[in-house]
């Protein structure tokens, strides 16, 4: 017989999106790297240049809110069409989280009339619930976990 180990293997399967990092460049200062070569400077609130993780969430919101519904108004809109996401919350201190964020869609839908208005309106919600992956997770809290690999 032979000596096993008894414990399971209770290991995720291997992220196969994009590979994403954060490296230490300074003093509560970082950067967010991707394998696509993307990168993203993030910080301390105060400090120029960066932004803070809480920041980052806001703007992974707004931006999939935007991209999900994207296709649904360059239908209606034009492939030219002009939109901004702003989003906002504040952070509840006392338990280090984000209790409520408020998205606020701008769109110029002066040249559609009020009922069609209403349906492309309607179309945005629908393609976001949908389809916004970012908004769906914290809508549903996601699980995650930290391990380490030590040296």
């Amino acid at each position: 017989m032979t000596d096993m180990d008894d414990t399971a293997d209770t290991a995720s399967p291997p992220d196969t999106t994009t590979g994403l990092r954060v490296e230490r460049e300074g003093i509560r200062r970082y950067v967010g790297l991707s394998d696509r070569g993307a990168r993203v400077e993030i910080g301390s609130e105060g400090e120029d240049g960066v932004f803070t993780p809480g920041e980052l969430l806001k703007i992974a919101l707004a931006a999939c809110t935007a991209m999900s519904s994207d296709f649904t108004l360059s239908r209606r809109l034009g492939d030219d069409y002009q939109a901004t996401v702003r989003v906002s919350g504040d952070a509840d201190r006392d338990e280090e989280r984000y209790p409520r964020l408020h998205e606020t869609y701008h769109l110029d839908l002066t040249g559609l009339d009020q009922a069609m208005a209403e349906r492309v309106l309607d179309g945005v919600r629908r393609s976001v619930e949908a389809t916004c992956t970012v908004g769906r997770t914290l809508r549903a809290g996601a699980d995650f976990e930290l391990g380490f690999e030590t040296s």
